[in-house]
């Protein structure tokens, strides 16, 4: 019910958007004499703010057509490699001839980033992708939105998803190095475990979890309090909503993604409010930068995807209030899940000191799970002055973190003794 009445309000305001769209246009006309007035000015900043706020936000383009490397212009293709209903697996082929004027080798060490699958697009990792591209051969899990998948194929749950990285790592060939930002990591290291037990050939050659909870209970922030103090059945009775008619999806049972939304928006409500009164200031004296700023954020900060229901009522359980795999009870397709198992995957963990999502401490769990990961295959980093965004984009993580997992993901390289692939031309 509280789907359909979500789309009732969207649809209700359609009238009052068109108005918004319509004043817009009257106040910035070079024809009205009252546009760059306080009068003028003030009512298209109104309009603007309005209709920015009721917009629906679909999912972002990449937009790395080119990335900058060495002050050069290295042209992009994105590929889908593999894909199913519920992921794509994308690849930016970088450009050879582009690659050469840089100064930069055709052959790079593979690496997959599985985005989280979390309420956002993989786009919320356009920077870290744009950044691991300087110096890799990047693949990423551009997630599907759960209402957009047909009834008629199935579930995807948290065992799924430990098996679409382990197909995805075969896509993309031998010892390939994976990256986990955020949600992925328990799946992540599990599926790594279950590779790793099997002497699977394509098992990578290293494994980065950044900013992950593979043991929330250490230094338990907001949302993990909220997941433990709350009942499982909780959940199931409060979070989960059927998707209604005309989506794809009809009739499926989700996590809704503007339902996420609002819960990360009501952590930080009056941030929220002082960015839109920001904004209105900034359309109202046509500061340009500040407007930039700000749709830049929210137009990816505000599209949001839909979860399966049992993807996301198995990770509250598995991750945040059995936490499965730290107490070494977790199991995959009826095979024990044991980080023991892992002798020749290089592992770094990286923490943002103020992390307000996945506390200190939480991701470096999984050193001392994989007991036996050799010492100089290790690296445990904790980034100060940043919170969860920050471990993975902005300056801090272009500038200090990212070096150093460049650096990680070369040695290990080396040590998996696996030639970087050869890219293809774009």
């Amino acid at each position: 019910m509280l789907y359909a009445l979500h789309e009732l309000a969207y649809n209700s305001a359609l009238p009052f958007r068109f108005g918004a769209q319509a004043a817009r246009q009257f106040w910035t006309s070079p024809l009205n004499p009252a546009s760059e007035t306080a009068l003028g000015r003030t009512a298209f900043a109104s309009a603007e703010l309005f209709e920015s706020v009721t917009r629906r936000y679909g999912k972002p383009a990449w937009g790395l057509e080119t990335v900058r490397i060495d002050g050069h212009s290295v042209r992009t293709v994105e590929q889908v490699i593999w894909s199913s209903p519920w992921c794509r697996l994308v690849r930016f082929a970088r450009n050879i001839g582009d690659l050469k004027r840089a100064g930069k080798p055709a052959a790079a060490p593979s690496v997959l980033i599985v985005a989280p699958l979390s309420g956002h697009y993989a786009t919320l990792l356009r920077g870290t992708v744009e950044t691991f591209l300087q110096d890799h051969d990047v693949y990423v899990t551009d997630w599907v939105n759960a209402r957009q998948v047909p009834m008629l194929e199935g579930r995807f749950d948290f065992y799924d998803y430990i098996d679409h990285v382990r197909i995805m790592l075969a896509e993309i060939g031998p010892r390939a190095h994976v990256v986990g930002v955020c949600q992925p990591g328990p799946p992540v290291l599990a599926a790594a475990a279950v590779m790793a037990a099997e002497n699977d050939p394509n098992r990578p050659a290293s494994m980065m979890f950044m900013g992950s909870p593979i043991d929330a209970r250490l230094s338990p922030t907001v949302t993990n309090r909220l997941a433990e103090e709350k009942p499982f059945a909780w959940f199931e009775s409060n979070m989960i909503h059927t998707v209604p008619w005309p989506y794809p999806g009809f009739g499926r049972q989700v996590y809704p993604g503007f339902v996420q939304l609002y819960a990360f928006m009501s952590m930080n409500e009056a941030r929220h409010h002082d960015a839109h009164r920001d904004y209105f200031d900034s359309l109202v004296k046509g500061d340009g930068d500040g407007v930039d700023k700000h749709q830049q954020f929210y137009d990816e900060y505000l599209s949001v995807l839909d979860l399966t229901e049992e993807f996301y009522l198995q990770t509250i359980d598995i991750v945040f209030q059995s936490h499965l795999l730290p107490r070494g009870l977790l199991q995959h397709r009826g095979q024990a899940v044991d980080p023991s198992a892992i002798t020749d995957i290089g592992l770094m963990t990286v923490e943002g000191e103020k992390d307000d999502i996945s506390g200190v401490g939480q991701t470096q769990a999984a050193h001392g799970l994989c007991l036996n990961v050799p010492e100089d295959r290790r690296v445990l980093y904790v980034q100060p002055e940043v919170g969860h965004y920050g471990v993975f984009n902005g300056r801090r993580f272009r500038e200090e973190i990212y070096p150093r997992a460049r650096d990680f993901i070369a040695d290990n390289e080396k040590l998996s003794a696996v030639p970087g692939r050869t890219e293809t031309a774009a």
